[in-house]
């Protein structure tokens, strides 16, 4: 497996997201910020999680944060919990329309776990799987690995990503907070391609429910370590930490 920049490992994905370009000089000083704190922490592996809505912009939070922690010399390594869904071949077998049925059911923590969190570790293997099943063409990309160095950052981005299942491997959390507006609007937007005129109904009946249900059970920005505004791309900001 190839990497899109020197220092950055990506997974085999199909769902992919390019880096987006400097948005502001305030946005940058932020992420960097993020990113100083982190690499603070220490010189060993370490496991980022970024949670936040759907359409919050986790992912090109993400893969700016990657940039920044690149440049500074360590090794990178970037997931998406997206790439850890249970396969749609499975899909009788549990609801997975509805709000809460996507909160209870759609990711495979159990694969997260052990292919992911666990290697990267540092006392793990670090032997790391990036991609379990594609979300787009559902190939199971369970047996390709990417070694991760004694040394490396795994960025990892989702929702839901502090769920008891998983929560305790992170080393550093980081929430993005939108509205429920925001989220719809983004989401319908970005998704249009594949959902056409139902998209907004998508956001507004199942996603927005299923992080309902998420922040009443677990209240995720009492557990992170910093809470972003992303409200406004260009103009992020530090709500708290």
């Amino acid at each position: 497996m190839t990497s899109r920049r020197v220092g950055i490992q990506t997974s085999v994905s199909t769902w992919r997201q390019p880096c987006p370009t400097p948005a502001s000089p305030e946005r940058t000083a932020l992420v960097k910020q993020v990113a100083d704190r982190i690499l603070a922490i220490g010189d060993g592996r370490l496991r980022v999680g970024i949670d936040g809505p759907t359409a919050a912009g986790k992912t090109s939070f993400g893969h700016e944060l990657a940039e920044h922690l690149s440049r500074a010399g360590r090794p990178v390594l970037r997931a998406s919990l997206d790439d850890f869904k249970k396969p749609w071949r499975d899909r009788h077998l549990y609801d997975r329309e509805s709000g809460e049925g996507y909160y209870r059911n759609a990711y495979d923590y159990t694969a997260v776990t052990t292919l992911l969190l666990e290697p990267c570790d540092p006392h793990g293997s670090g032997q790391a799987v990036l991609c379990s099943i594609d979300p787009l063409t559902q190939v199971d990309h369970s047996s390709v690995v990417t070694a991760a160095a004694a040394d490396a950052l795994l960025v990892v981005d989702g929702v839901f990503a502090f769920r008891p299942e998983i929560n305790k491997y992170w080393n550093f959390r980081i929430r993005l907070e939108v509205s429920p507006e925001t989220t719809a609007r983004r989401g319908a937007e970005r998704d249009q391609d594949w959902a056409s005129s139902e998209a907004e109904t998508l956001h507004r009946e199942r996603y927005l429910p299923a992080e309902g249900l998420y922040v009443a059970e677990v209240d995720p920005l009492r557990l992170a370590d910093v809470v972003v505004d992303n409200t406004a791309f260009s103009q992020p900001q530090i709500m708290r930490g």
